[in-house]
């Protein structure tokens, strides 16, 4: 004699997984948070130091000195611009 699988119970389990899946695909997809961090130099005395590096905007953490960032904040209203007259030019990555 042979024993039917419980396709009912079958069926739930399938939809928690997938449910339980797309939960781990919501959270991996958001952007991760932008931290900052004060550089320190290598052992060897060698690289940067006292610079800032922000992190979370892609897969390597964007390193600046002060004067560089206090240049492109100053820009901020000439960047926005250009972003508005280009943005069916430019691509967006979230």
């Amino acid at each position: 004699m042979t024993v039917l699988p419980n396709l009912a119970q079958e069926n739930e389990a399938l939809k928690q997984k997938l449910a339980d899946m797309q939960a781990l695909l919501a959270q991996a997809s958001k952007p991760k948070a932008i931290t900052l961090k004060v550089t320190a130099p290598k052992a060897d005395g060698t690289g940067t130091s006292g610079a800032i590096s922000i992190y979370g905007l892609g897969r390597f953490p964007i390193t600046l000195y002060r004067s560089q960032l206090e240049r492109l904040i100053g820009a901020v209203p000439q960047i926005n611009a250009f972003i508005k007259t280009n943005s069916a030019l430019l691509a967006t990555k979230d």
